[in-house]
């Protein structure tokens, strides 16, 4: 079984759950526009600018409260001097640190340095526009939007095969629906093999995962976690609005 290989990291967090969101984020970030055709989706997509792309994502994870998860990707970091992100009522709520990032390396295309920082939704903080400013190194200002409802989606349960069971290989994964989600990825990591991760899902559209043949192993010991979000590549909300990470949930397969 073979782990999957990602891109460069720099400053990255350390638990599963840190882990899991840098490659969670690195699909959707890879699918967005080159800086050749933003050009032509800012006027329909205040999300982006020449620059690249802004969205925050409002976070569901356990053990912590629910946070923002602000994020911009770009091709062009050297002529980023500092981004501020704004609330709707155009108060500051952070300065993004620039060296919190991962780099994803694009076969046929430059890199992609995706910065990405976390922050407590403040008291009183208020569904609206926030506005990330981006200040480049030649002195120019830009800026871009993304629409934020701030709400807390629940996290997946019900999982099948249960957690802590002891299973006949199996060709299914399956977990209760999440109220308000409408899509899921899955990722399973390999616990007799260091933890790696073996599999990364594509965006789901039903509450089921049906396993690669040969993924698993008898005798394997496996866990498994589920992001569960509330839209896909939305003008007004970004990539996603609002998801939830679950606690992991593991099982063995009978030899």
């Amino acid at each position: 079984m073979k782990a999957m290989k990602s891109g460069n990291w720099n400053h990255g967090g350390t638990t599963l759950a840190n882990r899991i969101m840098w490659i969670m984020l690195t699909v959707s970030i890879a699918v967005v526009s080159p800086v050749s055709a933003v050009q032509a989706a800012t006027n329909a997509d205040p999300h982006y600018n020449e620059a690249g792309f802004f969205d925050i994502h409002v976070c569901h994870w356990p053990d912590r409260p629910v946070f923002f998860m602000p994020l911009f990707s770009t091709e062009h970091a050297e002529a980023v001097r500092d981004i501020e992100i704004l609330t709707p009522e155009n108060r500051p709520l952070l300065q993004l640190d620039l060296q919190r990032y991962r780099t994803i390396k694009r076969k046929g295309k430059p890199d992609k340095r995706a910065i990405i920082n976390q922050v407590d939704v403040p008291e009183g903080a208020t569904d609206g526009w926030y506005t990330a400013r981006i200040r480049l190194q030649d002195g120019r200002e830009l800026t871009a939007k993304d629409y934020v409802v701030i709400t807390r989606l629940a996290q997946a349960g019900g999982q099948q095969p249960p957690d802590g069971g002891e299973v006949t290989l199996p060709s299914v994964l399956r977990w209760e629906p999440v109220p308000g989600a409408s899509f899921y990825q899955v990722f399973i990591r390999d616990l007799w093999n260091d933890d790696r991760l073996i599999y990364t899902s594509k965006l789901l559209d039903r509450s089921e995962l049906r396993l690669p043949p040969e993924l698993l192993e008898p005798g394997g010991y496996y866990s498994w976690i589920i992001h569960a979000r509330d839209t896909n590549e939305d003008v007004v909300l970004g990539d996603f609005n609002h998801g939830s990470l679950n606690r992991a949930a593991t099982f063995t397969v009978k030899d």
